[in-house]
């Protein structure tokens, strides 16, 4: 996002109830269609992205200004499906194992036309634009030899994250969580306050904000139709219906010191990987001695090797039955993280992970009773104190599995 004035960017301690700092990267890599296959086709990411979304009504659509200026973005898709079309999933597959809705996988086309290593002159990078200060406070890391904003998968990490959280806060609401995502999330809530409007049955085109914040809105309004509309017409679905890739982020072993030389001891496309993970300036790995990860295709592992229980490790736990829509009433869970040192038995089943959205006139008592917890321990697991206020939307973790001190996420005021 773009850089913000600086009353815009105070900082605010949001409950860890709304996502818990692992819920994101426990889940990263883990996608409703993709599993442990390691090639999909076009149409198949497209059907997805589509059923993920919130709103499908074009009728009432009005950016005429913006489907003009995305128009080219489906011949893109179908034009270069290497480059488009696997990110693209990759962000869709993110979402969706958020069950969060589709239309914010549309947002780097606005940002950065999905270029992972976009730069702009006043200072924002990658496939979300993230400002540094942004990306510090979405925990990005920036040093020197790497800047996170230009990974896929540190800033797609950090984008859900925030828009998560976002949703949470705005009664699930993605028009709502998207002027908070460009204007900040305070400047959102006192929009509502002064038009006397609440969240859950909010006017968003009568708030009063900024029209750059109302125009973003309508510009993912006008892509979503636009592909919508590029999905009927069955010459545009053959022309991106190629076999791409599933991109899942891997981890490079401490040492390494070139992209290269790990792409081809994986079977990995040396140029391909360079071009998906442009945080390696030429490929040069700086910070050899760090935990790293990199957007490459998903390969099938060898029963007992590292890349196996990595796989594993990383493979998405199924929603349960009646897990809801993308705006529905549950969150899908997410299982435990492993590390590569740790034994795994491939036969056995993980159980998922339990967590609850508030609905309106829910008390954290109700809650924790029905669930055969204390009330002590839900607020612990949560970050919260006996003097917080539920909102309709938040998400509570059930089962405790949050190392300590990751209780709260930090975001910037107008980010990112």
């Amino acid at each position: 996002m773009r850089p913000r004035r600086p009353a815009m960017r105070r900082l605010a301690v949001v409950l860890a109830c709304l996502l818990p700092l692992g819920a994101v990267a426990a889940a990263d890599a883990a996608s409703p269609t993709a599993g442990a296959r390691i090639e999909r086709q076009g149409r198949e990411i497209y059907r997805d992205f589509v059923d993920g979304l919130a709103d499908r009504d074009c009728s009432a659509d009005s950016s005429d200004r913006w489907r003009r200026h995305f128009a080219h973005v489906p011949a893109d898709l179908a034009r270069t499906p290497d480059r488009l079309l696997p990110l693209f999933g990759y962000v869709v597959d993110q979402l969706r194992a958020q069950h969060l809705p589709t239309e914010y996988a549309l947002i780097p086309f606005v940002e950065s036309g999905y270029r992972p290593g976009a730069r702009s002159s006043s200072g924002p990078a990658g496939l979300w634009q993230f400002i540094a200060l942004t990306a510090r406070n979405h925990k990005v890391p920036i040093r020197p030899g790497y800047d996170g904003r230009l990974s896929p998968v540190d800033s797609t990490q950090a984008a859900v994250r925030y828009l998560k959280t976002l949703h949470g806060m705005f009664a699930g609401d993605w028009r709502l969580a998207v002027m908070g995502y460009n204007a900040g999330e305070y400047r959102l809530f006192g929009a509502l306050r002064q038009a006397g409007q609440r969240a859950a049955d909010a006017r968003p085109e009568e708030l009063p904000m900024p029209q750059t914040t109302r125009a973003y809105v309508r510009k993912l309004q006008a892509l979503s139709c636009l592909l919508l509309e590029a999905g009927e017409r069955e010459e545009w679905l053959q022309a991106i219906d190629h076999r791409v890739p599933v991109l899942v982020p891997a981890p490079l072993p401490r040492g390494t010191s070139h992209l290269d030389s790990w792409a081809s001891g994986e079977g990995h496309d040396p140029g391909q990987i360079r071009r998906f993970n442009p945080a390696f300036p030429e490929g040069r790995i700086a910070s050899a001695d760090r935990d790293l990860r990199v957007l490459a295709p998903a390969r099938v592992p060898q029963a007992g090797s590292n890349s196996a229980v990595a796989a594993l490790a990383a493979a998405p736990v199924p929603a349960p039955a009646g897990a809801g829509t993308p705006t529905g009433p549950a969150v899908a869970a997410a299982p435990p993280s492993r590390t590569a040192a740790e034994p795994v038995h491939f036969a056995q089943a993980v159980e998922p992970l339990r967590s609850h959205v508030v609905a309106r006139g829910e008390s954290i008592w109700r809650i924790a009773r029905r669930y055969g917890i204390g009330v002590a321990q839900l607020l612990a697991r949560n970050g919260l104190s006996g003097d917080s206020v539920l909102q309709p939307g938040m998400t509570l973790l059930i089962d405790d599995v949050l190392p300590a001190g990751t209780a709260a996420v930090e975001t910037a005021q107008g980010s990112p």
